[in-house]
């Protein structure tokens, strides 16, 4: 792939691209297992600020009723009102408030803050973000790359069931760790 330079002082608009981008989360299964899972709906937009890569913003939308576990039975579980609630609340949004650190070439690092929403409650986040790189497709399209880790407590969000272990400790961890890899097509 190919990169391509876009003139400084232009602000271009990304969207994400569903097929090519990741939004996992992991979580501790009786303390000593990760157990991960996936939002398969995710969509939203990126826009970069090219001359002040700090002003660019991101908002995303992930279906809460799209989790994926690999096991049915959990994902129901993970759907119904001792989780998500998926029924009433559909989606769960990120939108970013502030980019610290950002530059403009690949292996960048920079930082993303935003407000995560979970179950109608929201709370703001941190994610470590390192730009992965810019080039065209076979298409004709223009495609950019991120990828980013963060970790929330999930009783932030209203995600408090659980269960006490016989030998002590909790049947599913509060921290959960995120991960994501993003591609995204210029509009």
């Amino acid at each position: 792939m190919t990169t391509t330079a876009t003139p400084a002082g232009t602000t271009t608009t990304w969207n994400i691209e569903p097929s090519h981008s990741l939004v996992e989360f992991s979580a501790k299964h009786m303390m000593i297992t990760t157990v991960k899972g996936r939002f398969r709906d995710v969509t939203g937009t990126i826009v970069i600020d090219e001359a002040n890569p700090s002003r660019s913003k991101v908002e995303a939308t992930m279906a809460a009723a799209t989790i994926d576990t690999g096991v049915a039975q959990r994902d129901q579980h993970l759907v119904s009102a001792d989780f998500l609630d998926a029924e009433t609340h559909k989606a769960i949004t990120f939108k970013s408030t502030r980019i610290d650190g950002a530059k403009a070439k690949e292996g960048d690092e920079f930082t993303v803050v935003g407000d995560l929403t979970i179950r109608g409650t929201t709370r703001e986040v941190t994610l470590k973000a390192s730009y992965e790189g810019r080039g065209k497709d076979p298409w004709g399209g223009e495609r950019i790359s991120f990828t980013a880790t963060g970790k929330i407590d999930r009783r932030d969000f209203g995600l408090v069931w659980n269960q006490t272990l016989e030998t002590g400790g909790i049947l599913v961890s509060n921290d959960i760790k995120i991960a994501l890899e993003v591609q995204a097509v210029r509009a």
